[in-house]
């Protein structure tokens, strides 16, 4: 760490703060990121590499800046992975370490994260902290009164908005927002939901009692005046090495040029939508007005705010202009008719934005300057401003619409660049406005915007535009009383422009609501209590370890793999372009006593490297191993692969291919799922049939926040300690043993904390571990790899695709008599965990009585990546298709499909015989209450009605809503625990279970307490403050087995109970005897008597469940309402209730908690998630650009959750049931709601004459994306309506 406080530093030399401490810095490769910097040389880790493209946020830290021209200090949010370390010169950096910490005092932001529940895994809540500690710190620089003690001026909209760019896959967000918005100072306590602060029922004044006071001034923005000296010009940094320059004026650009070396300084996003805000509310009777508003709304949803911050004007429009970048600025600045001056040679040229994007790409001398943006009349309709105006648009009402002026840009279709609709503009000009018109004006758009080919949805771009043009101009088409409209076109736009009004009401609030229902116990106290998850204030402050957060030991060396782009190959050479050239680890490199194994599962072992061939595209071939990560990702990426594909046979790339060469895994008969009745009986009892009917389903990447990371160190007698994030580190230490061809004691495997696994870090996390392992062996030096985002999201495999046809047989009134399935599950190319795959889909899937039930299901082998689990792997699949097959007997019966749920949900009675013993017992069976309770809890019949005239009334977006059940099986898995009580009467206890943001740790902490607790020692009632859970070790705990299957956290508690059990029976005598001698007895002073007394406090334990009740049933079931936009198919969320039996919760914070991130989860995998591949099997969605995860902005506007206490199970942990992966199963309700909002657009769409895209039976794919929904709405919905308004 180079700090030093010398005032007065050499020219060549960076000086900057971070969180108070200087920096002076004389040596850097000007490619340094701050990330990087602040990662690897100084003690700041709170900062974390999510995704290294300014996706994700997790690396977000404040920067202040003294504006030498304002002459005040500038504090804003920016992606320390995209910011150069040269670029902060004389700034002064904040991470959440500097906010506060558990040594001097946490911040606020972090006790109300904590206590409010907002952090699981813990790896994204820095990056959250920073974010709304900027919004308060600008908050508070406005001239709005004062808020109350406790609050700041941040509204409850600017809470939300905080977090906005922001990226979490464990909580679900709300959560998250609930935090944020404790600050505002407009906040409604009532809404905010369940919290550690305040009990339901207390006054206004106890809750803001309560709540971890908070004082802007009391945390100011850490900046030092000294700094504001450090502006110079023309600062360089050791020229003898590397150069870096930062001219501060156009003269000084100017004589840089000659040496080819450009930096280049423009206004940021940001600044140019305050600047534009601050425009329009001094125009705000003016002309312009509206222009300027209209820009400055667009710029606010280009990226977030923490890109927008650092990312210029200019920059967009250079990348648009040289790279093809879709830029949404250049679009918006086209229409706007604005022009640039660029700098070429010594004098600066002015042109259109048009001429600027279609002229040659710029070169490294030129410079844009400026943008210029006219000065524009707002569009006027009988002397008032229209704010409905998209695009730039000027008219006159008479006797109709006249359109005296128009400008339209296209962007993002499929070309290079934006373009104007000339033609288009031409056309429209000087007509006023009719069906005949605009029919003309549309098919010109058509023509005016085609795509490229092997462009993507290039018909739905098309559409898209079409769309837009429509909705533009039929807001004007609205205006005036329906008497003056002298077309059909006019007298039916107030209806259809009206309902675009309306349902836009609302949406400046991210999140309007939220309620959560919890029911606590008090029969095991502190179990049952709603706890804070046990660490949750230091992974807010960022002190939390995780795996790369390990100081990196001496000579330590970085790895990064190199992998197949071919399905099938041989690998004739690999070269390189950097020198020196890197160490390579590969197969080769394994010790002779060693094996070729990465992972290893019950059904078998794979391999870490390829050989002699690449078997998939993903499959690793090599470690590339250098002396930072930076130059070994660089490496990787460059590396040279010779292929030779000659005399090999194609590989296996489909599932259809897979049956016709019979490559299959086999599925152990034990695990095979067992049929039900009698199919063929079944059949002939039905009225009705449904044969040969498909669904196809795709895959889902886990999207950890934490990518795949280890750290391998040498240790003496050729031992290895190897850090892991992994779910399983047992079976990754038995892998490294193998691998390595060393006994397992010479290996320990280490994990305390995993940031997101899912699933993910299980099998796929064993490779990773196990390379780390071999080259750290191979070299003689510490190993550490952590993967980049890319690399991570083409070898993770993720969630299963499968292919399904089904034969249903049912009768007149939707009762199913028997269903088959014929399933093609794709495993990839190593059985994994795949085999388990069928009978976890049948154990959803048998959530319904289907009278018989018989299926063929094959577990495919290809040359795709191995496919592993995923939260809720199977089962999510499994109880989806019930749903579409269900909804397929709904739409050919034509009833309503709730009532066909209802008519083949489970009696009891049923429910044994499709599930057997695992039943239950009959008052175990909560489903049918949970369906009738979902039902009123949602007032689900009276929105049924609502939206039908909802539906009725409005044209252009319709509602669906739908309700859906879910039974999902779990197994219970042995687990060993360990307890010891240390001579304070403090407590350390093991589990094998990891803390992957499930909350454990916390579960186990209140266990301990309770069972320890028992022994009612006075004291003994604060035990839980007593607790520490410490990290996974397999050589001091040893079979951990996996994290998986929701119930390792039941497990894990059991096993410590049964520890605490033998502890307390040790120390009754003890404390009998004690108590007769002194009365009554504290638990300090009972335990060190015990330790003097030579009694054993140290108890391991090893849990295995009983085999009558080592499976049980979880139920569920939610209601979902969406609507969606017809014109972009667009779908938002309005509602979703869930209620979900988590029996007797051991914490409902920490279980509803489980239930929302599962649920939001899921809605990534029925309604975002696209986890493409090319035609060889290689991931092309391999970033935060391509692959979209819910955000803020995409959960339910408003979310119901009911944790339902069903009383007292016998059979069950402390009573209580699983929530991490069945809640998951439940956002299916979701794209059944969507589906029936298209089949009201399509049933309108009739109505206008279309016969084609109306059949009310159709496929509505996973997941449901925009093009998706767009395509069955009808990519022509305006031309067919046009077209009925002139019929």
């Amino acid at each position: 760490m180079e700090v030093t406080q010398n005032p007065a530093p050499p020219d060549e030399c960076l000086v900057f703060e971070v969180n108070g401490e200087r920096f002076e810095v004389k040596d850097l490769d000007p490619s340094t990121t701050l990330l990087e910097f602040l990662r690897t040389r100084t003690r700041f880790k709170s900062v974390k590499l999510g995704c290294g493209e300014g996706g994700c946020g997790a690396c977000i830290v404040l920067l202040s800046k003294y504006d030498p021209i304002l002459k005040k200090v500038e504090n804003f949010t920016v992606s320390s992975c995209l910011t150069l370390v040269c670029s902060i010169n004389g700034c002064s950096i904040t991470t959440s370490e500097g906010l506060g910490n558990s040594k001097d005092g946490f911040h606020p932001i972090h006790q109300r994260f904590a206590g409010f529940h907002a952090s699981q895994c813990g790896f994204c809540t820095p990056g959250m902290c920073m974010s709304l500690f900027s919004s308060l710190a600008n908050a508070q620089k406005t001239n709005r009164p004062q808020a109350s003690p406790g609050f700041s001026k941040l509204t409850v909209s600017e809470a939300e908005k905080a977090i906005a760019g922001n990226l979490c896959r464990c909580t679900g967000y709300r959560p998250i927002a609930d935090a944020c918005k404790s600050f505002a100072v407009d906040v409604d306590l009532e809404d905010l939901g369940i919290n550690s602060f305040w009990r339901k029922g207390d006054i206004k004044e106890v809750k803001v009692s309560r709540l971890p006071p908070y004082n802007e001034k009391d945390h100011p923005c850490l900046y030092a005046k000294e700094l504001k000296d450090e502006y110079k010009s023309t600062r360089l940094l050791n020229s003898k090495k590397y150069s870096w320059y930062s001219p501060v004026n156009i003269e000084e650009l100017q004589k840089l040029l000659h040496s080819n070396t450009v930096e280049n300084a423009a206004l940021s996003i940001s600044k140019v939508i305050s600047y534009l805000k601050e425009k329009s509310k001094a125009n705000i009777c003016a002309s312009g007005y509206l222009v300027y508003t209209k820009i400055a709304d667009h710029m606010e949803k280009i990226a977030s705010g923490f890109i927008r911050n650092s990312a210029s004007l200019g920059g967009n429009l250079v990348m648009a202009q040289k790279k093809y970048f879709p830029s949404d600025i250049a679009t918006l600045l086209l229409a706007m008719g604005s022009s640039v001056s660029i700098l070429t040679g010594h004098k600066p040229k002015k042109i259109t934005i048009e001429k600027f994007l279609n002229r040659p790409p710029l070169d490294p001398k030129n410079v844009l300057l400026s943008v210029h943006i006219p000065f524009l009349e707002p569009a006027r309709v009988d002397g008032s401003v229209n704010s409905r105006s998209t695009l730039l648009f000027e008219s006159y009402h008479k006797k109709g619409i006249l359109v005296n002026n128009i400008q339209l840009a296209f962007g993002a279709y499929g070309t290079k660049h934006a373009t104007r609709a000339r033609e288009v503009e031409e056309y429209l000009i000087g007509e006023i406005l009719s069906v005949k018109v605009l029919d003309e004006a549309i098919k010109r758009v058509k023509g005016a915007v085609v795509s490229e080919e092997g462009t993507s949805h290039a018909a739905y771009r098309s559409s898209l535009a079409v769309g837009f043009l429509f909705e533009f101009l039929n807001s004007f088409s609205g205006i005036g009383s329906s008497e003056e409209l002298n077309d059909s076109l006019l007298k039916g736009a107030a209806k259809s422009s009206n309902d675009i009004n309306i349902s836009q009401i609302g949406n400046n609030s991210l999140l309007l609501s939220a309620k959560q229902v919890v029911e606590s116990s008090r029969d095991y106290h502190p179990v049952g209590e709603p706890m804070p998850k046990f660490g949750a204030a230091i992974q807010a402050s960022g002190e939390s370890v995780y795996v790369d957060d390990i100081p990196s030991p001496p000579d330590c060396l970085h790895g990064a793999f190199i992998y197949s782009t071919k399905p099938i190959a041989r690998v004739k050479d690999i070269s390189f372009k950097s020198t020196p050239q890197p160490a390579v680890i590969c197969a080769k490199d394994i010790p002779r006593e060693g094996e070729n194994i990465g992972a290893l599962t019950a059904f078998g072992a794979e391999p870490l490297f390829a050989e002699d061939l690449t078997r998939f595209a993903g499959d690793l071939i090599a470690l590339v191993v250098a002396d930072t990560q930076k130059n070994a990702n660089l490496a990787a990426k460059t590396a040279l692969l010779d292929y030779d594909t000659e005399d090999l046979d194609p590989p296996i790339l489909t599932v259809e291919e897979a049956v016709k060469r019979s490559s299959f895994f086999e599925v152990p008969p034990f695990i095979c799922p067992q049929e039900v009745g009698d199919f063929s009986k079944g059949m002939a009892e039905a009225d009705h049939k449904i044969l040969s009917a498909e669904i196809k389903l795709g895959s889902q990447y886990y999207f950890y926040m934490e990518t795949q990371t280890a750290l391998a160190v040498p240790d003496e007698d050729n031992c290895m300690v190897v850090y892991s994030s992994s779910q399983c580190p047992e079976f990754a230490h038995r892998v490294i043993a193998r691998c390595l061809g060393v006994p397992e004691h010479n290996v320990r495997v280490l994990t305390r904390r995993v940031g997101g696994g899912f699933g993910g870090k299980a099998i796929r996390a064993m490779p990773v571990a196990t390379a780390c392992a071999l080259a750290a062996h191979k070299l003689g030096r510490p190993v550490r790899i952590y993967l980049d985002r890319k690399t991570d999201m083409i070898i993770a495999g993720g969630r299963h695709p499968m292919k399904i046809t089904y034969n249903v047989g049912f009768k007149s009134d939707g009762k199913i008599t028997a269903l088959h399935l014929n399933i093609l599950i794709n495993a990839g190319i190593t059985a994994d965990i795949s085999p388990i795959m069928p009978n976890n889909m049948m154990g959803a899937l048998k959530k319904y009585n289907w009278g018989a039930l018989s299926f063929d299901i094959k577990v495919c082998k290809t040359n795709h990546s191995t496919k592993s689990a995923m939260r809720a792997p199977g089962e999510v699949q499994g109880s989806f298709i019930a749903e579409a097959i269900i909804e397929h007997v709904a739409s050919s019966l034509s009833m309503e499909v709730d009532c066909v749920r209802t008519r083949n949900l489970h009696t009891y009675e049923s429910l044994e015989l499709f599930y057997g013993s695992v039943s239950g017992e009959p008052i175990e069976f909560t489903l049918p209450s949970i369906w009738d309770k979902v039902a009123r809890s949602s007032k689900f019949d009276q929105r049924v009605e609502t939206m039908q005239r909802f539906n009725h009334s409005n044209i252009w977006r319709k509602r669906g809503i739908s309700r859906v059940p879910i039974v999902h099986e779990v197994l219970l898995r042995s687990a060993p625990g360990k307890v010891s009580i240390l001579w304070d009467g403090s407590i350390v206890v093991e589990v094998g279970g990891i803390e992957v943001g499930q909350g454990l740790w916390t579960k186990v902490k209140q266990v301990t307490a309770y069972a320890l607790g028992l022994i009612q020692c006075d004291g003994a009632e604060d035990l839980v403050k007593k607790v520490r859970v410490v990290q996974a070790d397999t050589l001091s705990l040893v079979q951990g087995g996996f994290t998986a299957g929701s119930t390792t956290s039941e497990s894990s508690c059991e096993a410590v109970r049964l520890c605490c059990n033998v502890l307390v029976e040790r120390l009754l005598p003890l404390k009998e005897k004690l108590q007769g001698q002194m009365g009554s007895v504290k638990w300090n002073d009972l335990i060190l008597q015990a330790h003097y007394a030579n009694v054993n406090l140290a108890v391991n334990s090893f849990f295995v469940p009983d085999y009558s009740s080592i499976k049980y049933l979880n139920y569920g079931a939610a209601v979902s309402e969406v609507e969606v936009n017809i014109l972009t198919g667009e779908t938002r969320i309005l509602r979703s209730d869930i209620v979900y039996d988590c029996g007797q919760s051991m914490n409902p914070a920490v279980d509803l908690g489980q239930i929302e991130g599962a649920f939001v989860q899921g809605l990534g995998f029925f309604m975002l998630e696209e986890y493409l591949t090319n035609s060889d099997g290689l991931v092309v969605a391999d970033g935060t650009w391509t692959y979209k995860i819910p955000t803020i902005d995409t959960i339910p506007k408003q979310f119901n959750v009911e944790v339902l206490n069903s009383g007292h199970h016998k059979k069950r942990i402390l009573s209580s049931k699983a929530s991490g992966e069945p809640p998951l199963l439940l956002a299916a309700s979701v794209h059944c709601a969507t589906r029936a909002a298209i089949k009201e657009a399509r049933k309108q769409l009739k109505t206008w004459g279309a016969v084609e895209g109306t059949d009310p039976i159709f496929q509505l794919d996973v997941p449901a994306t925009m093009p998706v929904v767009k395509q069955l709405c009808g990519l022509d919905t305006v031309e067919k309506y046009l077209q009925s308004l002139r019929s």
